[in-house]
């Protein structure tokens, strides 16, 4: 119960800092186009991960580059960047023809595939997930896209986003308990730049005056959202099982709107507040600990 706690509380600092990225992420585009702000937070993630790596080895006595020999770790890497790539930049396109609110709903559609994924894997949850999974999607709805009803190209982008989210969330839960979370989400986050700086070579011209002036946006972003964040994640999901943590990371959409509502001012709707109660209560729900029948002859 204590791991359940830990992970869990892992998580939802996470959360909380990407619900409040959307602040800084907004501010941010007002000065870069999405896929270079995409590509220097994630190089900033990596940057700013290595002395921390470095100090962890020398306090436990490790070596810090014979760690970064470890071909499981390359391999959790890779794995993590190529969906977390993938969906990142999917999102993006589907920005292009699809609304903010409803792009978050769909993106956070991963709480539905991660538990199908997992019934693939042959896990096992209890019945509140499924209850709970109902009522995130309810939250979801009322809170991103109530009334929108039309479907489009970028809907489809975004359905597709959501599903390498999933997958990422996948591979961290086979991985998290293998390899150094600080190392994985270096990988993932140096890869992540490589590979968006590919994008940003054809199809925006940043400059350095447009980098600088949104700094501490991409600061917030990049070691907070990105740097530590994640890293919370894989932390978070030694402990949970991948469904129920997806549940945990679905609430970033409620911490979204509650800081735009505290810090931009931002209007609160009714749909927009029931929706974020409902989310709540999936997510403790989903944290309801069940007692197994001990089975008897």
């Amino acid at each position: 119960m204590k791991d359940k706690i830990k992970g869990s509380a892992y998580i939802l600092i996470a959360t909380v800092i990407w619900g409040s990225a959307f602040v800084a992420q907004s501010v941010g585009m007002d000065h870069i186009g999405p896929f270079t702000f995409q590509a220097v937070r994630c190089a900033l993630a990596a940057i700013g991960l290595l002395p921390f790596i470095y100090f962890a080895d020398k306090k436990q006595g490790n070596s810090f580059l014979r760690q970064w020999k470890n071909k499981r770790l390359w391999l959790a890497g890779c794995l993590c960047a190529i969906p977390f790539f993938l969906a990142a930049n999917l999102q993006q396109i589907g920005l292009v023809t699809t609304d903010a609110g409803k792009s978050g709903f769909l993106t956070a559609m991963y709480i539905v595939i991660v538990p199908i994924i997992g019934l693939f894997r042959g896990k096992k949850f209890t019945f509140m997930i499924p209850i709970s999974v109902v009522l995130a999607v309810a939250g979801l709805y009322l809170l991103s896209c109530a009334g929108i009803g039309n479907i489009q190209i970028g809907d489809i982008c975004l359905m597709g986003c959501a599903l390498m989210f999933a997958l990422q969330i996948t591979v961290v839960d086979i991985f998290a308990n293998d390899v150094d979370a600080m190392r994985l989400n270096c990988l993932q986050a140096g890869l992540g730049a490589i590979a968006t700086a590919v994008v940003v070579a054809f199809t925006e011209t940043p400059t350095l005056q447009g980098v600088l002036n949104c700094a501490l946006p991409l600061c917030y972003t990049g070691f907070l959202s990105m740097g530590l964040a994640y890293t919370l994640q894989i932390l978070g999901q030694r402990y949970l099982e991948s469904a129920a943590a997806s549940l945990l990371m679905s609430l970033e959409s409620a911490f979204a709107v509650l800081f735009g509502w505290i810090i931009l001012g931002e209007r609160l709707s009714q749909n927009e507040a029931i929706g974020c109660c409902l989310m709540f209560a999936a997510v403790i729900i989903s944290q309801i600990p069940i007692k197994e029948k001990s089975a008897s002859q």
